[in-house]
């Protein structure tokens, strides 16, 4: 503020305080840098047909023999896939037996077989199928059985031998693993060994499927919790038998093993449970095998942290249809025969209009059977070098333009470039 003198009525001065004029107003404009002022040092391209058409080119040649080496060793897998959803169906096995050989099978209908092999087979050496009923004294694959249960005896051909590994997996489509409120329904400490209280378990990421009210009047948690771990793929298939041919010979089995089915790294993952008999209750589609937990040899806590068999179901798959490995053998390889698989055909399928198959099938180097990745870097090679060609085509029938573009820089220079 500034003070001027001001003289009154009777002659004597006043002081008067009088603003100051406004002040400067502060800048905005960003400091006076390179990289503020945005000049710093940039290149970018001009795209000529000296530059774009060797870069077709080159890509063409590159992804086309990838693509070709890709589907050729994708043509190496050979497998048979066959679908028993609908084994209820079959007939009865005609001798009643629940082991090799089931002699007057049906032919399975050949739209549920699929199969990629060297040699073709004959009409004679159509897979087939039939089933039995389980009784309560019967005991099959390690899987206590359950009473009036189907067995599903599927025969089938392999006409090569397969060279180790040999590998088994079950397929199931439209089974939707990657359904959000699907995907995080577990608690990852319990798995891991941790006995977590009816509280804690309680506000986890189980829910739906947390616990329920035990017969005692407490609620309870379940072990294991959640929905991916109460709608496991439950049914029991056995090793492949190598069926005797007419001269005697006698049936072999082809010993395929559940272990180091499961990676490593989800292995790692579970460990003994910590939990007491009484602290927890099996989740509701356990327990027609686990009416409960207790101390006897039947019924203890199921010895997750080495199943390997829930440990990949619990790896929830991304799409829809996918395959889970459940057997495999990585030593011996797999004589040219007909085989019987048995099944213990439990998993239900039909409720949501989807399917289940067994697939038996070797590997290479790129894995298993997949030629979309070959076809793919074909497409890709295909088209780069189809555009290539168009483009250097119309550039030898119509070249490009010569343009003189004229700037002028900051002290008014003018300067002419070709483009």
């Amino acid at each position: 503020m500034s003070r001027t003198m001001e003289q009154t009525d009777n002659g004597s001065l006043r002081e008067e305080e009088q603003p100051e004029q406004d002040k400067k107003q502060k800048s905005r404009r960003p400091p006076n840098t390179a990289f503020r002022q945005q000049r710093l040092k940039a290149w970018q391209p001009i795209l000529t047909p000296k530059t774009v058409l060797p870069l077709f080119f080159a890509v063409g040649i590159i992804f086309a023999p990838i693509g070709g080496l890709l589907l050729w060793a994708s043509s190496q897998v050979q497998e048979i896939s066959i679908d028993y959803s609908a084994c209820g169906s079959a007939p009865l096995c005609q001798d009643g037996t629940t082991r090799p050989p089931n002699t007057d099978n049906a032919i399975i209908p050949s739209s549920k077989v699929t199969t990629y092999f060297k040699n073709t087979t004959t009409d004679a050496q159509r897979p087939t199928w039939c089933y039995t009923k389980t009784d309560t004294a019967d005991t099959f694959g390690g899987q206590r059985e359950l009473p009036n249960t189907t067995y599903c005896h599927v025969q089938f051909y392999i006409p090569d031998k397969l060279t180790s590994p040999v590998l088994m997996y079950y397929q199931l489509t439209n089974f939707y693993q990657n359904h959000r409120r699907y995907v995080k329904s577990f608690d990852q400490d319990q798995l891991s060994g941790t006995a977590r209280s009816a509280k804690d378990i309680n506000g986890s990421d189980c829910s739906p499927l947390q616990g329920e009210v035990a017969p005692d009047g407490n609620w309870k948690p379940y072990y294991p919790c959640g929905l991916i771990a109460n709608s496991r793929f439950n049914d029991t298939i056995s090793s492949p038998i190598l069926l005797g041919t007419d001269n005697g010979a006698e049936n072999s089995t082809y010993a395929m093993t559940t272990n180091d089915t499961a990676w490593s790294s989800d292995a790692a993952l579970y460990k003994q449970t910590k939990y007491n008999y009484g602290d927890v209750l099996p989740p509701p589609n356990w327990r027609q095998v686990y009416p409960e937990y207790n101390d006897t040899a039947d019924f203890g806590f199921p010895s997750l942290h080495t199943d390997d068999g829930f440990q990949t179901w619990m790896r929830t798959a991304g799409l829809p249809t996918f395959s889970k490995l459940v057997r495999r053998n990585d030593n011996d390889a797999m004589a040219a025969g007909r085989y019987q698989v048995d099944i213990y055909d439990f998993f239900p399928v039909t409720l949501y209009s989807g399917t289940k198959s067994i697939l038996i099938s070797t590997r290479t180097v790129m894995g298993g059977r997949n030629p979309f990745l070959g076809i793919a870097y074909i497409v890709v090679g295909g088209l780069c070098m189809l555009l290539g060609g168009l483009f250097t085509a119309a550039q030898l029938i119509r070249p490009r333009l010569r343009v003189w573009l004229t700037s002028r820089d900051n002290a008014g220079n003018s300067a002419i470039t070709l483009i």
